[in-house]
């Protein structure tokens, strides 16, 4: 695990950021309720750091990848790309910042066109950002494929052909034919073996020196989140929970849904005491739906800490130290948790 602070304006910064999906009911489908998928979410990532974007499925975290790109319209909140707010953009306008963010999608397969050649896959970013000559699409397509641990040739295969670990590969030497600055990896390695998993992993790191990228990289594989990312941030909810740089996080969590999270990490060493034995002792109720969420806490219901005072504190996010901040005041310490 990594914990290094750069004090360097942020690549990306996500302020407030909220994205609802209707709930519709009935012959008519009429809308009777909305989903909370994203409800206030703040979060920054600075120029060649990872930024891990941890927890359970349905949370929100693809949601907020798939709004921070813009291939979703937020509600409401800020997003702003290397100093620039993008999400009041036109299409026309996003145009040349896509150029600069791109994403690596959880499925390998899914994500590729089985009609197409793998080269002509990579190709077809380089067509639509400019570059007009075969000669110089089909040299950058074989350079990216070299670059991913593929062979030159691998270019006229199509999909099919390749294991997942390569399908992945390709669509990593897809992220990076436009040269981005930003690359948000959604769960790049949860449909691959995993010992193919380690391979992809270490292949980010070192793509990640080589080029000087940045990560928004989306998992709930927390021992993976630990090696490769710089700072971690919970989300729970539609909500983050806790973030804080990666070292501090996993050897001082504050929030309970952390904690919780943490516990479900195996101990490799069976003469040592998990903490899953302590962390499952009571195990809390059901979580609330979405679209049913809490006023404040959205983990209150969910909470083994919980007391009478907890349906009265204010849902925000309060200091723990330096760049470590948590979503509960009895947890940061601003409160008596007596």
């Amino acid at each position: 695990m990594k914990d290094r602070p750069n004090t360097e304006t942020p690549i990306l910064q996500v302020s407030g950021l909220k994205k609802y999906f209707p709930v519709r009911r009935g012959f008519f489908q009429r809308i009777s309720g909305w989903i909370h998928a994203v409800d206030g979410v703040d979060l920054s990532v600075p120029p060649g750091e990872t930024l891990g974007l941890v927890g359970e499925s349905g949370c929100g975290k693809s949601t907020v990848a798939r709004t921070v790109l813009r291939l979703l319209d937020p509600e409401a909140g800020s997003i702003r790309f290397d100093g620039e707010e993008i999400s009041d953009l036109t299409e026309a306008e996003l145009k040349p910042v896509r150029r600069k963010m791109q994403i690596v999608f959880q499925d390998p397969y899914g994500s590729l066109n089985p009609r197409m050649t793998v080269g002509q896959s990579i190709a077809e970013g380089l067509r639509a950002f400019g570059i007009r000559s075969a000669a110089k699409r089909q040299s950058r397509t074989a350079e990216l494929l070299e670059m991913v641990g593929l062979s030159a040739d691998s270019a006229e295969r199509f999909p099919h052909e390749f294991s997942g670990g390569q399908r992945q590969r390709v669509g990593i030497a897809r992220a990076l034919s436009v040269e981005p600055e930003l690359v948000i990896c959604d769960e790049p390695i949860s449909a691959l073996d995993v010992s193919i998993q380690a391979q992809i992993i270490n292949l980010l790191k070192d793509l990640q020196e080589r080029l000087g990228l940045s990560y928004l990289f989306i998992s709930h594989d927390l021992n993976v989140v630990g090696y490769l990312c710089d700072r971690v941030a919970v989300m729970y909810a539609g909500k983050i929970m806790e973030e804080a740089p990666a070292m501090a996080l996993f050897e001082d969590p504050r929030h309970p849904y952390t904690r919780k999270l943490l516990s479900a990490i195996p101990e490799p060493d069976p003469s040592r005491k998990s903490r899953a034995a302590e962390a499952l002792q009571g195990e809390p109720e059901a979580e609330p739906r979405p679209e049913a969420a809490p006023e404040g806490c959205p983990f209150l219901s969910a909470c083994e800490d919980r007391d009478a005072s907890c349906e009265h504190l204010e849902d925000a996010l309060y200091p723990v130290a330096e760049g470590h901040l948590v979503r509960c005041p009895k947890a940061s310490g601003k409160v008596d948790s007596a």
